[in-house]
């Protein structure tokens, strides 16, 4: 198969833009966290506070430091990456984070980009190495119980990827027997646990110090390399992220349709309001052209005929 232009796996918590090499010291405010939704009142997941373009400690903190701190993705084509061409940051999540930087601190290039690991974003957000991850974070009911999120950005779903002249044909039967990738900590992940069709999700170790799951990975990324080397089958993912993975190698191709309804959000740590209402400020405003416009530039011909970014959905308070 090709090799993807991007097959370096995310370094874990290293700053990836320059000159950016001070760890977080944290917003240094108490605030208690909001309580977290009840499993069985966890019915839209995806609504979010009201947004306001007022500031508070966490937003103080951050103007304070003049920069903000932001979980990405650097191998996510047309999400979160680096230009082999112009080594710059570029993808659909990048632009969302410069636009929120502008609003918070006046400049898009007022941000410092961290490389998070796929399963390391809550711990990311939680130990206050970042004040938002903006990397294709899915919103649903288990993680607004870890962390605090925006109104929804991008609508997807999952989809399974695998080479072109393979006999699988999407998330069915056709599984059975397969070797199946998925990163650790994803909603691709929580969806073979409960229906794999027979297929092998995951590895069985015998418990010595040389075991490896090469089936579960800390990177999504991570699978489309296992699938190139002959090492796996195919790939859960979101069909965003897959998408792109498609379009860096031509012998891989999406199969079958989306089979889940899911939300792309940017997240936060829990009980910070005031960050949570301020994105929610910024989306508002993308949403009414930037949204499109970076759409049509960035995602438009691997993922057509999406017309428009999600509506927001609030709490009642």
């Amino acid at each position: 198969m090709a090799a993807a232009c991007a097959l370096t796996a995310a370094v874990t918590l290293l700053p990836l833009s320059r000159g950016a090499g001070t760890a977080i010291t944290g917003a240094g405010h108490a605030v208690a966290p909001a309580a977290p939704a009840e499993p069985d009142t966890c019915v839209e997941p995806e609504r979010s506070l009201p947004a306001s373009s007022g500031d508070g400690p966490n937003i103080d903190a951050i103007k304070k430091r003049g920069k903000l701190i932001v979980g990405v993705d650097q191998n996510s084509y047309r999400w979160g990456y680096r230009d082999p061409a112009t080594d710059d940051f570029k993808g659909f999540d990048i632009e969302l984070a410069r636009a929120i930087a502008q609003d918070i601190l006046g400049e898009p290039d007022a941000v410092i980009f961290r490389a998070i690991p796929t399963n390391q974003r809550v711990p990311a957000l939680n130990n206050q190495t970042v004040d938002i991850i903006v990397r294709t974070m899915t919103i649903n009911c288990a993680r607004i119980r870890q962390v605090a999120f925006s109104t929804a950005y991008f609508e997807v779903g999952q989809q399974i990827l695998a080479p072109r002249n393979s006999t699988i044909t999407g998330y069915n039967a056709s599984l059975k027997g397969k070797r199946v990738c998925s990163a650790e900590g994803t909603t691709a992940y929580d969806a073979l646990e409960k229906k794999s069709f027979g297929a092998v999700f995951k590895d069985k170790h015998d418990g010595t110090p040389a075991d490896e799951d090469i089936l579960t990975v800390p990177n999504q990324l991570d699978c489309l390399v296992r699938l190139q080397e002959g090492l796996a089958d195919a790939v859960v993912t979101d069909n965003a992220l897959a998408a792109g993975q498609a379009a860096q190698d031509p012998a891989v191709a999406l199969k079958g349709r989306t089979f889940t309804t899911e939300y792309y959000g940017v997240a936060t740590e829990l009980g910070k309001d005031d960050v949570v209402r301020r994105v929610n400020h910024v989306l508002e405003e993308y949403r009414e052209s930037a949204w499109q416009k970076a759409y049509e530039r960035l995602l438009a011909d691997d993922l057509p005929g999406i017309s428009g970014p999600p509506a927001p959905k609030y709490h009642q308070r």
